[in-house]
């Protein structure tokens, strides 16, 4: 932490007054211009309906997915999916053919599932030093995968449009960000790890069954997999509320500019939208954006997919939407898959903390090169 904002006990503690500063600086003026009441009437509006049709909705799908991707593990369709993937790894990614997996689990579930993997010797033993810490920005870029497409393809009645190809096309995105993140990476790993030798002798890798009947197997799968839906659910809740809450702040304005603020959900004072309409011709060239208030997806989803997602539900009440948006919109919500959230703590999981900043400078490089991929692919295909 630099200097300036060190706490000393015999020096003079500088860091509540930057945050009271900083703090004061952005929500005072937005609240002098909505006014104090309609302001936090605003918030306590916004977050409420974000919690009642977002976040539960949200949650719900999440039920569905994750009881079908425990089904699926228990019953070898992920094993099998293992198998497939594995001859594709090296030549792709440089890393063996079990962080497939890895793939596999993140995107079922959700970015730290693959740490879970990392911490099991019959998993880590095929990889080289080098290619451990990999593993963080190759679950990463597939994180909340299911989740994600799901929900863009529940989309497809409200926009009136069949959102199947373009979710097709946001997911073939999000392999190509995976590559250039895990290939860009691997170039700081090898430079930080110049043994190259396997950690361990390669050992075959079994599947676990739970035991009991096939019945008793399938049920209990079904609920443990719902049950971590809901887990799921509760936890992307302050990511929701509070982030999102915050881009709509800052991105919208009064619902009705002739009747003024009225301390209504959804309601705030367009900074991102104006800051956008300086770059929308940037936006627009990279990833096909008409609208600068679609700039608040990929910067949510900087910290948070779930919250980004619950940006949605208002984009297709404003009709800004398009099919190339929701292509866009699934490659980066799954690739960045709200990184700056989770790469610190997985990559200190992983012992590598030094690499840190490697992973996250990677990272972001890769999610942009692969909205720009999607557009392209839109612009051919759509």
């Amino acid at each position: 932490m630099p200097r300036f904002f060190s706490v000393s006990r015999k020096g003079f503690d500088w860091e509540p007054y930057v945050f009271l500063i900083l703090f004061f600086a952005i929500f005072v003026p937005i609240a002098s211009v909505m006014g104090i009441s309609n302001f936090f009437r605003t918030l306590m509006s916004t977050s409420f309906d974000l919690l009642i049709n977002t976040v539960f909705f949200i949650m719900a799908v999440a039920v569905i997915t994750g009881a079908l991707a425990s089904v699926f593990s228990e019953f070898g369709v992920v094993s099998l999916l293992d198998k497939i993937l594995s001859p594709l790894m090296m030549p792709l990614y440089r890393l063996p053919g079990a962080a497939s997996l890895g793939i596999v689990t993140t995107f079922l579930s959700d970015n730290p599932a693959i740490i879970s993997l990392a911490k099991d010797n019959e998993f880590i033993r095929y990889f080289k030093k080098w290619q451990v810490p990999l593993l963080c920005n190759l679950g990463t870029s597939f994180g909340m995968g299911l989740i994600v497409s799901t929900i863009m393809l529940t989309y497809s009645n409200k926009m009136g449009v069949n959102l199947f190809v373009p979710v097709l096309l946001g997911n073939i995105g999000t392999i190509f960000g995976s590559i250039i993140s895990v290939r860009i990476f691997s170039i700081f790993t090898r430079k930080h790890y110049k043994d190259d030798e396997v950690i361990k002798e390669k050992t075959v890798i079994t599947r676990k069954k739970r035991p009991g009947t096939v019945g008793a197997r399938f049920l209990d799968s079904l609920l443990e997999g719902g049950k971590t839906g809901v887990d799921l659910g509760f936890a992307i809740i302050p990511g929701v509320l509070i982030i999102s809450t915050f881009v709509f702040l800052i991105t919208n304005g009064p619902k009705d500019s002739s009747l003024g603020y009225q301390g209504l959900a959804y309601e705030g004072v367009p900074v991102l939208q104006y800051l956008g309409s300086k770059i929308s011709w940037l936006l627009d060239i990279m990833f096909g954006f008409k609208s600068p208030k679609l700039i608040a997806f990929p910067l949510t989803s900087l910290g948070s997919t779930g919250a980004a997602l619950g940006l949605i539900p208002n984009f297709i009440k404003e009709n800004i939407l398009t099919a190339n948006d929701i292509a866009v919109f699934t490659t980066i919500g799954m690739t960045w898959s709200g990184y700056l959230s989770t790469h610190i703590a997985m990559m200190d999981t992983l012992n590598s903390r030094k690499l840190t900043s490697k992973a996250i400078l990677s990272h972001t490089i890769a999610g942009i090169v692969a909205g720009m991929i999607t557009h392209i692919m839109c612009l051919i295909f759509l």
